[in-house]
């Protein structure tokens, strides 16, 4: 299953309870949206998750339901509540039920408006309209299929995992781990399930850290209900772990971290079922 913003794989016939998300890894630029910007593309590019999207290639051919993202954050950030939008991006500034977050005003809302090194992104305002198509043709549908992925599994497996997968820019502080896990300070998921991938990830040599500084953003805080066994957890990945030197292109630790995040899954599938005899009949 495919649309023009996202792909869907293996979204009915689910090998694990575990859904992989991969929301800001999207570089299909629609034409005509270099032209309304004030800085060149090549500026606007650490908005990406840059190549997270092949980090989860095993885990696609194990047949484990994944949704990766085409369309770019720059256009529509999935992360985002839907009206988490600064209302003077819009024309008119007005933005009807605005929920205005410290990330919003820090230029990184529903659409991005700057970067701290780059500063204000878009050479004016965007029609109500632009706004709402984006919300109707992107973020409903990825979230849509986000919670048919989950209800499937969570059918066949009696429980569900959402894994929401990012990259991060290098942390300038001391000891900064390779890989953050966010459970919303336990409100997203289970002990036992943070616990599981904290062990895991460290037994595999990582530095990891939990919630901080990311705790995990709207897509886990939306899906999550660990009380009906639908559980999520964000999952933030160094950048330097899997590209090159520049940060542009895969680089010699692909291999590592793909095989990394399949043993994740791996340990977290057993985690949640006793193995893979546990599927329901």
């Amino acid at each position: 299953m495919s649309s023009e913003s996202f792909r869907v794989r293996y979204l009915e016939a689910s090998a694990a309870p575990i859904v992989l998300s991969v929301p800001h890894a999207g570089r299909d630029y629609p034409s005509g949206l270099a032209a309304r910007l004030r800085v060149p593309m090549a500026a606007i590019r650490p908005l990406e998750d840059r190549f997270a999207d092949l980090l989860v290639d095993p885990a696609l051919t194990a047949g484990v339901p994944t949704i990766i993202a085409d369309a770019p954050r720059l256009m529509i950030d999935l992360n985002r509540a839907p009206d988490d939008l600064d209302p003077d991006l819009v024309r008119g500034g007005h933005h009807r039920g605005a929920h205005i977050s410290a990330k919003a005003r820090a230029g990184l809302g529903l659409i991005p408006t700057r970067l701290w090194n780059v500063g204000a992104l878009w050479r004016g305002p965007f029609d109500a309209d632009d706004v709402a198509e984006r919300l109707r043709t992107v973020h409903a549908p990825y979230h849509e299929a986000l919670a048919r992925a989950l209800t499937q599994a969570k059918r066949r497996w009696t429980t569900a995992l959402l894994i929401d997968l990012h990259s991060m820019p290098p942390l300038s502080i001391a000891d900064a781990p390779d890989i953050v896990i966010g459970d919303r300070f336990g409100s997203s998921a289970g002990a036992q399930i943070t616990a599981t991938a904290e062990t895991t990830l460290t037994g595999l040599g990582f530095r990891v850290a939990i919630n901080a500084p990311y705790a995990g953003g709207y897509i886990i805080s939306r899906h999550a209900d660990p009380r009906a066994h639908v559980h999520a957890l964000q999952i933030e990945i160094d950048r330097r772990l899997y590209l090159d030197a520049t940060l542009d292109q895969p680089g010699p630790g692909m291999k590592r971290m793909q095989y990394a995040l399949a043993r994740l899954i791996h340990a977290l599938h057993e985690e949640m079922t006793g193995g893979f005899a546990a599927a329901a009949e």
